[in-house]
């Protein structure tokens, strides 16, 4: 009943989100290195294992080379990792480790707003990985044009629902190893059937339908044209399922959060 209470409530918002933000900023910039290294590498390694190894057995994907195709694929899965792991580890640590939430409740912020830092900073973590790894798949030949850059905006929107989602695991979680069910019952499935390794119309029609439901799937569909020298088609329909998975699990989020804290 408390949690009806608190999903009834709308979020409370103001700018003082941003103070967050830059905490986090702050914070990263002293860890730059590893973290990318972390975040970064592994995608990387995907990209040249399967593209070299795998896509010279696989040949041509809807017309294009298995490593053009899973360049864009690898650049969505990076976000959501990136994303992810921020909204997760580090926000979890921040609340229950460090006591950071609870040092910052002792300010004029809210847990709205510390929340919406945590997952907007999040998003920018998301942007920061597939910036680069966008720049490496650049670098080999996989990006079609300048078009590709349009990519950025897609993956902070995106990063923003795949952050919201982790958000409300984290608000739930009562210890590291809970996030072990998201992991194998969300965020894999999420990555094997949305498109990154292997086009959608290759699954059995009932899990395509599936696969359109998940956030992942729609990030692919623009990212993909964007890529490789085309305009995604839809667009907006895809936007709109992106805003809705980051609205909405923003406000779930936000509920649980102040239920947990109290406030």
């Amino acid at each position: 009943m408390q949690l009806l209470y608190y999903l009834a409530t709308p979020p409370s918002l103001t700018p003082a989100f941003t103070a967050i933000w830059r905490r986090n900023l702050r914070v990263w910039r002293k860890l730059m290195v590893p973290s990318l290294m972390g975040n970064f590498g592994e995608p990387v390694i995907f990209l040249l294992g399967l593209g070299y190894g795998l896509g010279r057995l696989v040949g041509e994907v809807e017309g294009m080379s298995y490593m053009v195709f899973l360049a864009s694929g690898i650049v969505c899965s990076s976000a959501l990792t990136a994303s992810t792991f921020e909204a997760l580890y580090s926000a979890y640590t921040r609340l229950t480790q460090q006591l950071t939430w609870s040092a910052m409740l002792a300010t004029p912020l809210t847990v709205d707003e510390i929340v919406f830092g945590e997952i907007s900073w999040a998003a920018t973590k998301a942007v920061i990985n597939a910036a680069a790894i966008l720049a490496v798949a650049a670098g080999l030949g996989l990006v079609a044009d300048a078009r590709a850059v349009l990519v950025l905006p897609v993956v902070l929107a995106a990063g923003m629902a795949f952050g919201g989602l982790a958000m409300i695991v984290t608000t739930v979680a009562r210890s590291y190893d809970f996030f072990l069910y998201y992991f194998t019952l969300v965020m894999t499935p999420m990555m094997l059937l949305s498109g990154v390794f292997f086009p959608l119309s290759e699954l059995p029609d009932l899990v395509a339908v599936t696969a359109h439901g998940l956030p992942l799937a729609h990030v692919v569909a623009l990212v993909r044209p964007l890529m490789t020298g085309s305009w995604p088609t839809a667009t907006l329909p895809h936007l709109a399922v992106i805003a809705a998975y980051a609205g909405v699990s923003y406000w779930f989020a936000a509920a649980v959060a102040r239920r947990r804290l109290r406030r």
